[in-house]
């Protein structure tokens, strides 16, 4: 029987042979800082979306709201100003939604966020941009001054409106070719789960039984 040094002894050479071990080992831990992959990298600019009819809408749609936006910007004075501020509200926040909807399509930002519809938000976005560009327009038309800006900005708007209506328009069809695509694809899952659940005769069965 071991006594209490003979113990201490054996420890001790277990763990200087797991150190030496440990030290020998190819496989032990590096202190050296592990590069981690950042969200945003890899970025390219989508050259084919930029071309392409949806592109060449959102790039219009841009350009004539942050026009409005100017515009209706240059006005220093008016009474009543209430057209004038939805008119404001109306192309600030067209500008601002439909930027950002060309950024992250044109830069495939979308397809790292697959939990969201893109094509039902694209859709909800143009449909709702066409419908408040029009009243605003509608409204700043009727309560104008004949002033330059004023009326340079019930052009763009009205531009602008025809603009996402044909985008709204496009949108529409993606939006049901999606749910197409979706549909058949899981009538498709279906069918094969279906068919994986047939009960296929085995052989030693047929063998037992007979």
């Amino acid at each position: 029987m071991r006594n209490g040094d003979d113990l201490e002894g054996f420890d001790g050479e277990a763990s200087s042979a797991s150190m030496i071990s440990a030290a020998s080992s190819p496989y032990q831990p590096t202190t050296e800082p592990v590069s981690q992959r950042r969200g945003l990298g890899g970025l390219r600019c989508d050259l084919d979306y930029l071309r392409g009819t949806l592109g060449r809408l959102k790039l219009a749609e841009v350009l004539l709201a942050l026009t409005a936006f100017i515009c209706i910007e240059t006005i220093m004075e008016c009474s009543p100003c209430e057209g004038l501020y939805f008119f404001e509200f109306v192309s600030c926040s067209a500008l601002v939604v439909t930027g950002a909807l060309l950024l992250l399509f044109s830069l495939n930002l979308h397809t790292r966020i697959p939990q969201i519809n893109w094509n039902l938000t694209d859709l909800v976005n143009t449909g709702l941009s066409t419908f408040f560009f029009f009243i605003a327009s509608v409204v700043l038309a009727a309560l104008n001054h004949k002033t330059g800006a004023e009326i340079a900005a019930v052009v763009f708007g009205f531009l602008a409106t025809a603009v996402f209506a044909v985008n709204a328009a496009v949108a529409v069809q993606r939006w049901r070719l999606s749910r197409r695509q979706q549909s058949r694809q899981s009538s498709d899952y279906m069918r094969a789960r279906s068919e994986s659940r047939e009960v296929v005769p085995r052989p030693e069965i047929q063998r037992l039984d007979a």
